[in-house]
């Protein structure tokens, strides 16, 4: 079964078939991962990279998805390709001359899982391709709210103001809310609201936040919380993707890639800083058709 994701920002892991150059690996970022590996295997002059181009067949084997921003993935796929220039990676180690690429970008790849700001991050890890998959070394499996899934994965658009299933008819939004009591603006000013059956929790974006936070007052961004409602544990990225539609995705749905849930928190003067305000020179990646500035790690 394929899975379909809207609004899809994904950094994957690709392997060389080639038997001239079988075992190679490559990082890219994608929004499309169906249409980049057919671009990886057609050569640079169809939209591969240079780095992949008259060295295929690739396989593309592993993906992480979920990221709230084009931006926020761009910055993960950097760093996945030059961990020992990144100051969040200086715990790993160089690979050694008996250790595999392969084996390698994996244990890299489970120690920024476990780093701030990715371990806060709602991502899924997904294996496209089952026979190439391991398991992550002991110690550094990926946080807990971070699945493990399998299988293919596609890029849909959703229409605007789309939410859950067509057929399905929605209960009226609260104009108030649950937390603060104040009223709801505008159609801008939509609330998250609880999954919950039977629970009509709706709150501002930044109040839920601060309310998750209550306990850790030196974070921006939650992971999960006791929705005020229902009082059930919820993930913090579910509520996220029901809020854009997508629930049954494993991953969030941001509608755009510069002001997003976590622009909106940070704007509102929670302490902390995903991005922890990087003082690296910027650099200029191109993506098939997509050219983004980003910041080092």
């Amino acid at each position: 079964m394929v899975v379909e994701v809207c609004s899809f920002f994904g950094v994957y892991l690709l392997y060389c078939t080639n038997p001239r150059y079988h075992g190679r690996v490559y990082v890219g970022f994608t929004v499309n991962p169906e249409r980049r590996i057919g671009q990886h295997n057609a050569g640079k002059r169809r939209g591969g990279a240079w780095k992949t181009s008259g060295r295929g067949p690739w396989d593309m084997v592993l993906i992480v998805h979920g990221f709230p921003s084009d931006v926020a993935a761009l910055r993960f796929e950097w760093a996945w390709q030059h961990p020992h220039a990144s100051r969040r990676l200086t715990q790993v180690t160089r690979r050694t001359s008996k250790e595999r690429q392969f084996d390698f970008h994996l244990r890299v790849l489970a120690h920024m899982l476990r780093t701030a700001p990715w371990c806060r991050l709602p991502l899924t890890i997904r294996w496209l391709k089952q026979e190439y998959h391991r398991d992550f070394p002991p110690g550094l499996e990926p946080p807990l709210h971070m699945p493990v899934a399998f299988g293919q994965v596609r890029a849909v658009r959703r229409t605007p103001g789309a939410r859950g299933e067509p057929s399905q008819e929605l209960p009226t939004t609260p104009k108030r809310c649950s937390i603060c009591l104040k009223r709801f603006q505008d159609e801008e000013d939509t609330p998250l609201r609880c999954f919950h059956a039977g629970c009509s929790m709706a709150a501002h974006v930044v109040c839920l936040a601060q309310t998750f936070l209550q306990n850790e007052p030196d974070q921006f961004l939650p992971i999960e919380g006791q929705c005020p409602g229902c009082k059930n544990l919820v993930l913090w990225g579910d509520l996220v993707r029901h809020h854009k539609g997508c629930y049954g995705d494993l991953e969030a749905d941001p509608t755009s890639s510069q002001e997003h849930w976590a622009d909106e928190l940070h704007y509102e003067g929670l302490s902390g800083n995903v991005s922890e305000s990087i003082s690296s020179p910027s650099v200029e990646e191109d993506h098939g058709n997509l050219s983004v500035e980003i910041v080092l790690p």
